[in-house]
């Protein structure tokens, strides 16, 4: 099938139990919530990129954004669900996918089952870091946390191949984040809130880096151990949320301040 024509089938979005709809009532808002934040902190691209989720209760089928809308606009009830086929389950403004984000996120979905949420931006800082030879750099807090996370990806052209899927998934591995090269960054979470978490502090290690960069003053360089410990301290602080239980406090401070100038994406559906 091509991942430009998507097929059309029946809806079987809503699941079985009522235990099953709450969750995945509760997936679409942090999936709303989730691209009105990437929105509010400047991190879009027009239409384009993409986050998906992998709805509960199946492994199959994940939700992503109508092909046209602005992030702004996405709400819990117009998202897509597709299932890693390309088949369209659910579309309710009728505009179907962007073929480059089926492709990316369908290859890793089926992959990892442990990424729930898979975030693509093309940010200024992310594309000018994707295009230096050395990458992301640990050079402060909020880099090192990558150290040994980061994987790498060449860039093939629009990701509209789907043997491109099979180098992607290869290249990715098991870390959280990838540079896809000459194009943009990439994370993965286990919550849709983890894998904002890890967009949000990417970008701001590349805006970082830029600007040392730019500054062209004498860095000090951390060294490899620290860096290793504090990518560890960091890790330890995710799974204490997404293994352990512990409230994600980050999460929920960032959807209230979104509750409070977007109440259509956490009212009741």
């Amino acid at each position: 099938m091509s991942a430009a024509t998507p097929s059309i089938v029946a809806d079987r979005d809503a699941g079985s139990g009522g235990g099953i709809q709450e969750a995945v009532r509760a997936m679409r808002v942090d999936l709303a919530a989730a691209y009105r934040l990437i929105h509010r902190l400047g991190l879009d691209d027009s239409i384009y990129t993409h986050i998906s989720a992998r709805l509960p209760g199946d492994g199959h089928r994940f939700l992503i954004n109508p092909y046209g809308m602005r992030f702004e606009e996405v709400t819990p009830e117009n998202l897509v669900t597709v299932d890693i086929d390309g088949h369209v389950l659910a579309d309710p403004m009728g505009l179907g996918i962007n073929p480059a984000g089926f492709t990316i996120h369908s290859a890793i979905h089926a992959a990892r089952a442990d990424a729930i949420c898979v975030l693509h931006t093309h940010t200024v800082a992310g594309v000018a870091v994707s295009c230096q030879e050395e990458g992301l750099l640990p050079l402060n807090q909020w880099s090192m946390q990558f150290t040994g996370r980061v994987a790498y990806h060449a860039y093939e052209g629009i990701a509209l191949d789907l043997d491109e899927r099979q180098r992607l998934v290869a290249d990715l591995g098991d870390k959280p984040v990838m540079v896809l090269r000459n194009h943009g960054l990439l994370t993965c979470g286990r919550t849709v809130g983890e894998a904002f978490r890890l967009m949000h502090n990417m970008e701001r290690s590349c805006r970082a880096q830029l600007a040392i960069q730019a500054a062209g003053a004498p860095v000090i360089r951390p060294s490899a151990a620290i860096a290793t410990k504090t990518a560890g301290q960091y890790a330890a602080g995710y799974d204490r949320v997404v293994v352990r239980g512990a409230p994600d406090n980050e999460w929920a401070a960032f959807k209230r301040m979104l509750a409070r100038t977007d109440p259509d994406v956490f009212a009741a559906g």
